[in-house]
């Protein structure tokens, strides 16, 4: 993708906040209690609904039961209270109408203490899933605080200036020193160095940087002093159009409503509807009396009273939560627990993802028999001395004191040389070796260094004024869980994909290793959000990352997830689940607790409606009475509250 067409679309600036998706319900309310004082009137409340609990069960007269519950409900839930009317009055019946209804049911029947403990429960289940709102803004905020304030630019004169990077013109000539991180979008002019360049590209290892390579505003500058020409605005680099796609696709993400407000939708109206028909029906047409029929209507809707049904959903998904979180995987709400049973798709990122994110030694081959000392021992003395990444990953690969090395040489880009006990050795590319010992692997030893390159990674080889001794792979390693935790998330149906910026080669034998179904490589972060589209139209998707060039994807993604160990900040925050100890094999644990937390709400829906159906029919039938609609309710509860609790053992 070119410079040009990255900076074709409109600016994003400092400024910019994510586009926020209508709240569901509850959230502007939970959010508000925060404001007002934070989760303490919450836990004021839970403490206030134990008591009216107690005072239940020790058989103390019901003005005292309803005076502690009666504050519950107030402190707890009384925005929800109030929306759930303002949702019935305007027709608009979600789970704040059907909590309503419960909660005055539950008053009606004088069950002070279920009202209150339905309320706290609800009201606990909104704040969990609340407290991730204005989380978009913090990972926002810290993607600009990567690019530095101020850049050394060069005046008309020649000299040299510190000035605000903000106001600099594209074509500015300007210079970064060995650490800092590059101010803006550029191509190199003069000298040479490797950037990590991972915040933008996500590649596993630094990449070199000469004459005429591009480089990224917010990449970190490595060993060597840079001269670049800026070639975009501050508003306009690739690190400004990351902020932008972030912000748009928090807000572009699709809203999720949740299983009980669908639920709600068809159960409210269809018990007031039969309601009305008890009570009107029979007097009409069958010529019954009309104080029997209503007395058996209202009977009919203490019975049907939701609170079971309500309560079904904050009990089974604060269970479901406390088990994710016991596994150390923190989901931001319950919504995300409800989803992530229909993932169809995994896109994961690959470098701190499925790797490590570091270079290491991978092979270490031996090209000459009968050598006077291990060649690794040798590489390594001259590693030591070499600030390149690749040299480094050697160096640290011999555990015991190295050998002293004398008349060091090093040539950038190239490699590294020095005397060992008299004796010149070299240590670097293949054709840097070539070009200044005059020599070179051939026959057997040529196909093993083509070989290891062919497997994506980064080849060195050591030499003496006279052969070629050795040579050394270095890559990123694949994390122990990875290869298991793909397998595992195939049984449950599910299929990945790799979204990397790093080249080709590297990402399909990481692939390979691991098994991943799709391979996207060299793509920048709205290359991985395009991605996260296409793969949402076949179905829900995922996307686990650990970078700031995943925030993109990870913010449009139905289930963002974050590799909380090692990840940014930004990764962090504006994913929906985080894996805290960066085990991939949480995944699926967390899919299949999605699933049985599924299963257990319908079975929570089937036991309560199967109970009030056979009480109905009682009413109907003229054997029902009041103190049967109560047992209907209260145990109706208390079997869909045993049966959430299950979850606490998955």
């Amino acid at each position: 993708m070119t410079i040009r067409h990255l900076h074709s679309h409109a600016p994003a600036h400092q400024d910019a906040v994510p586009a926020q998706a209508a709240p569901c319900c509850g959230h502007d309310h939970a959010a508000a209690a925060r404001k007002r004082g934070g989760w303490w009137p919450l836990a004021l409340a839970g403490v206030l609904a134990l008591l009216a609990e107690a005072l239940h069960w020790l058989g103390e007269p019901s003005w005292m039961q309803a005076l502690p519950a009666g504050l519950a409900v107030i402190l707890g839930g009384a925005g929800t209270y109030k929306k759930g009317w303002i949702a019935i009055a305007r027709g608009n019946l979600n789970i704040n109408a059907l909590m309503s209804i419960a909660v005055t049911g539950a008053f009606a029947l004088g069950q002070w203490p279920e009202a209150a403990m339905v309320m706290v429960l609800f009201s606990i289940a909104e704040y969990i899933e609340a407290a991730s709102l204005g989380r978009a803004r913090h990972a926002i905020e810290h993607l600009l605080k990567l690019a530095p304030d101020t850049v050394r630019a060069q005046a008309a004169d020649g000299s040299w200036h510190s000035v605000p990077a903000r106001g600099v013109a594209v074509g500015t000539r300007l210079r970064v020193a060995p650490g800092e991180r590059i101010g803006l979008d550029g191509r190199v002019e003069a000298g040479y160095s490797t950037v990590d360049q991972a915040p933008i590209t996500g590649e596993s290892m630094p990449v070199e940087k000469r004459e005429g390579d591009l480089v990224y505003a917010g990449t970190v500058n490595g060993m060597g002093e840079l001269e670049y020409v800026a070639l975009a605005a501050f508003d306009h680099t690739t690190l400004a159009r990351i902020v932008d796609a972030v912000s748009k696709a928090q807000g572009a993400k699709a809203h999720t409503q949740r299983f009980m407000d669908r639920f709600a939708r068809v159960y409210t109206p269809a018990v007031c509807l039969l309601a009305l028909a008890v009570a009107v029906l029979p007097p009409v047409f069958l010529g019954g009396g009309w104080q029997d029929w209503i007395y058996r209507a209202l009977v009919l809707l203490v019975i049907a009273c939701p609170c079971a049904l309500v309560i079904s959903t904050p009990i089974a998904i604060v269970s479901g939560l406390t088990a994710a979180a016991r596994h150390g995987v923190l989901v931001k709400g319950g919504v995300y627990l409800e989803q992530g049973r229909k993932l169809a798709w995994v896109a994961l990122d690959k470098t701190g993802t499925l790797t490590r994110g570091e270079p290491r030694l991978t092979d270490a081959v031996e090209l000459q028999a009968g050598g006077r000392a291990p060649s690794l021992r040798i590489a390594a003395g001259l590693a030591r001395r070499s600030g390149h990444p690749v040299a480094q990953a050697i160096g640290r690969a011999w555990e015991h004191e190295a050998p002293e090395v004398q008349a060091v040489q090093a040539t950038p880009g190239g490699g590294i040389e020095g005397r060992i006990a008299g004796r010149l050795y070299l240590l670097g590319s293949p054709s840097w070796v070539g070009a200044r010992a005059g020599v070179a692997p051939s026959g057997e030893a040529a196909a093993r260094l083509d070989a290891l390159q062919a497997q994506g990674k980064s080849v060195s080889v050591l030499a003496d004024e006279g052969a070629v001794l050795a040579a050394f792979a270095v890559a990123d390693t694949v994390r122990d869980s990875s290869r298991q935790a793909v397998a595992e998330l195939h049984r449950l149906g599910v299929r990945t994909a790799m979204l990397t910026g790093d080249n080709a080669a590297t990402a399909a034998g990481i692939a390979r290793e691991v098994g991943i179904d799709a391979v996207h490589a060299g793509l920048l972060p709205q290359d991985k959000l395009d991605a996260i589209v296409r793969y949402g139209a076949e179905g829900v998707t995922g996307m686990v990352g650990d970078g700031i060039n995943d925030a993109p994807a990870l913010a449009r993604a139905d289930i963002g997830f974050a590799m909380a160990a090692m990840g940014t900040d930004t990764a962090m925050e504006t994913a929906d689940v985080a894996l805290m100890d960066d085990d991939l094999r949480k995944l699926p644990r967390f899919i299949a607790l999605s699933r049985a937390t599924h299963a257990v709400l319908v079975q929570n829906i089937v036991l309560a409606l199967g109970i009030k159906a056979v009480f109905l029919a009682l009413t109907v039938a003229g054997l029902g009475t009041m103190w049967m609609a109560v047992f209907a309710d209260v145990g109706a509860s208390l079997l869909v509250i045993g049966n959430s609790l299950r979850l606490l053992r998955k």
